[in-house]
């Protein structure tokens, strides 16, 4: 059977991965490791995985060899910690921010440090399956994209590629509190409890992600609000003249009919007419919608998801199970609860 490692596996992220490889039916969880909680008990971290593992994290470097290797360091200190696991053999899926641009220099622009392997960039493919699968299906080393920034890519891209979307796209992301990661010091309840906080105004590091993505300038603002989970971007772009809702909706529907994870939402009415995160804690969907302003010539592009799920651990065993030639849905079948 196949085996796979977690390299940072104390975090939200590195939990969500450790529990996606417990359940799944083809792969066999080998181990995971943490800097700060090396030879505790992984439930002790993770209490949701009570009964399902009695492992404990290993030191940094004392991972068993295997042969899928996921690396959920943080942002600028994943770059030195991924080179360490390059010649492993294992195929490395990396969930960090540090090899998602193709151009060190943004990242520098993005990140604020200068990128210290850019010659290790070319080497890794964008981990977004509905945009790159058959590169994804081949490729040794596979960067998984930031949670909104997938959101907003999956919303507009029918648009852009369809030659719908004209101008600038403006995205209005808001985002739960578990996007800041398990250590953040404003991540408390009482902080985050009943705010709308928009803590990045301008130039969030997934607007560059969106730039590369869709070949466009966006703007892009974030919002952090009072849920722990959970993605909703709110995409306004200029229509191409002459279109209107029926062409929207084709464009979903002809881009997504085949995608396993990426469910048109765009209904005329009632409660769930268009996407909402709420009901997709879990579950590795991304939701997408619109509405659009035929006599504004706008159009609003909306997606929703678990930015746990499918704007991280999720995606990338969807990731590893297309680069395994397993099923894309092996593992990833929850569907999300209702109510909650």
């Amino acid at each position: 059977m196949t085996t796979a490692c977690v390299a940072g596996g104390a975090g939200y992220i590195g939990g969500e991965l450790i529990r996606l490889l417990l359940g799944h039916p083809r792969v066999e969880f080998a181990g995971a490791s943490s800097a700060t909680l090396a030879g505790r008990r992984i439930d002790g971290a993770h209490p949701n995985l009570r009964g399902l593992t009695d492992a404990s994290f290993t030191e940094p470097g004392r991972l068993p060899r295997c042969d899928v290797l996921f690396t959920a360091a943080p942002h600028t200190r994943a770059m030195a910690a991924v080179r360490e696991h390059l010649d492993t053999g294992a195929v490395v899926i990396d969930l960090s921010g540090d090899f998602r641009l193709r151009d060190p220099g943004e990242y520098e622009r993005y990140y604020g440090v200068p990128h210290t392997e850019p010659e290790l960039l070319d080497g890794f493919v964008s981990g977004l399956p509905e945009l790159h699968r058959a590169e994804i299906a081949t490729a040794d080393r596979i960067s998984v994209p930031g949670c909104m920034a997938t959101a907003a890519i999956l919303a507009l891209h029918p648009l852009v590629r369809s030659g719908l979307a004209v101008g600038e796209p403006r995205v209005d992301a808001r985002t739960g509190s578990s996007g800041s990661g398990a250590s953040a010091a404003h991540n408390t309840h009482a902080e985050r409890s009943g705010a709308l906080r928009v803590y990045a105004p301008l130039g969030h590091r997934h607007e560059a992600e969106i730039r590369q993505a869709l070949g466009r300038p966006v703007r892009m603002t974030v919002t952090g609000i009072g849920a722990v989970r959970g993605v909703q971007v709110l995409c306004w772009t200029r229509l191409a003249p002459g279109a209107g809702p029926r062409e929207v909706r084709a464009a979903y529907r002809t881009r997504y009919a085949a995608e396993p994870f990426v469910r048109v939402v765009a209904a005329r009415r009632g409660p769930h007419r268009l996407p909402d995160p709420k009901i997709l804690a879990g579950a590795n969907f991304c939701d997408v919608g619109f509405a659009a302003d035929e006599a504004g010539g706008e159009v609003l592009a909306v997606a929703a998801l678990d930015n746990l799920v499918k704007g991280g651990a999720g995606n990338a065993v969807q990731c590893m199970n297309l680069r395994l030639g397993l099923p894309e849905r092996s593992g990833l079948e929850f569907s999300g609860l209702h109510p909650v």
